[in-house]
């Protein structure tokens, strides 16, 4: 292990032990100790971001600045369904990020114009608005600035802002929208904006967990509940906390073994936050991810290698935690894991 390894590892250990002792010391009630899981009343607080606030995660928490215009909203939806917008009229931002599928197109890696393959698998487009960072790598600040990425990538859209413009502009019902939301700009900047005011809108509440945090003791079962025990015990909470678990920084893929040299046949996209800063000790670094809806929308990591659940939290266990995690403490984290399922539209998610 290399002193930078090490002290990877050393960070890791503190930034553990903080999150568990201030669970344990702090939100609990002074002088008792946790009662079992069927007799829990509520679930302690998951800190770690602004939109986080008294005793739970908001079911639907606050919009960032700017609430989405109605108008703005249903024109970037449209934009989000329209093929015409890559090269060959074949390729939208729904066919890899189909609503009726979690957010996400259920394979390893999406397939964009001409069955080219993408590097990363398609992470789900719900609830992006609460990552600080857009893609795996982070490489885009907001969701404006993320949508230039598939649009001009040619494993994906295969596109150009040119093409993009040309397009919509010829389409009358376009001009009528633009003309009312935009002054009649048709623009790169006025498309992107009109598809992220549409993805703020992407959020799914009232998940079996929200409604158990807001008071609802029943919303989920004796082993979700402590699989939420173990999820905070064993250091998960460390990196999935916030109001979407997840999402709202960088964290190195393997701190307890090197996840890539067991994988085997690394590739460039394994990187990850490296092939962004060229710094060193970005190697291997990604955006954690968010873990609402996280049972619908298999296949997992950045690399789309794992099928199941089961076998993520597995992995997770080894090479996050260092621990070997027992069938029996798999299945409590993935009961809890799964009562983080949530709505579109007045319908649950599926996957």
């Amino acid at each position: 292990m290399t002193k930078k390894d090490r002290l990877y590892l050393v960070l890791y250990i503190f930034i553990t032990l903080l999150a568990a002792t201030f669970v344990f010391l702090v939100v609990l009630p002074k002088d008792e100790t946790l009662p079992p899981s069927s007799d829990i009343p509520g679930i302690p607080v998951i800190q770690g971001s602004p939109r986080t606030q008294s005793n739970a995660i908001l079911a639907i928490p606050d919009l960032p600045p700017g609430e989405p215009q109605p108008g703005k909203v249903l024109l970037g939806e449209k934009l989000f369904n329209d093929p015409r917008l890559s090269s060959d009229s074949t390729v939208s931002c729904a066919t890899c990020h189909d609503l009726s599928r979690g957010g996400a197109d259920g394979r390893k890696f999406s397939v964009g114009v001409g069955s080219a393959l993408g590097d990363f698998n398609s992470p789900t487009v719900f609830n992006t608005v609460f990552n600080f960072r857009q893609f795996w790598d982070g490489r885009a600040h907001t969701l404006s600035e993320q949508v230039s990425g598939p649009l001009t990538n040619i494993a994906e859209m295969a596109s150009n802002w040119a093409i993009a413009v040309r397009r919509v502009s010829e389409d009358s019902e376009y001009r009528k929208a633009f003309g009312h939301e935009y002054g009649g700009e048709i623009s790169e900047k006025t498309i992107a904006d009109a598809i992220a005011h549409f993805e703020t809108t992407l959020i799914t509440p009232n998940a079996p967990f929200d409604r158990f945090l807001n008071g609802d003791t029943a919303a989920i079962s004796d082993e979700a509940k402590k699989g939420y025990r173990y999820f905070t015990s064993f250091g998960c909470i460390s990196c999935h906390q916030g109001v979407n678990i997840g999402g709202n920084f960088f964290q190195r893929f393997g701190v307890m073994g090197n996840y890539f040299v067991d994988r085997g046949d690394p590739v460039k996209a394994d990187l990850g936050r490296y092939n962004v800063t060229g710094r060193e000790e970005d190697r291997y670094v990604f955006k954690v991810p968010g873990l609402r809806n996280v049972a619908v929308t298999a296949p997992y990591f950045h690399d789309g290698s794992v099928a199941t659940l089961d076998q993520a939290i597995d992995i997770m266990g080894r090479y996050q935690l260092g621990r070997t995690l027992s069938e029996e403490d798999r299945r409590y984290l993935a009961a809890f894991l799964e009562s983080l399922t949530g709505e579109y539209r007045g319908e649950r998610l599926k996957p």
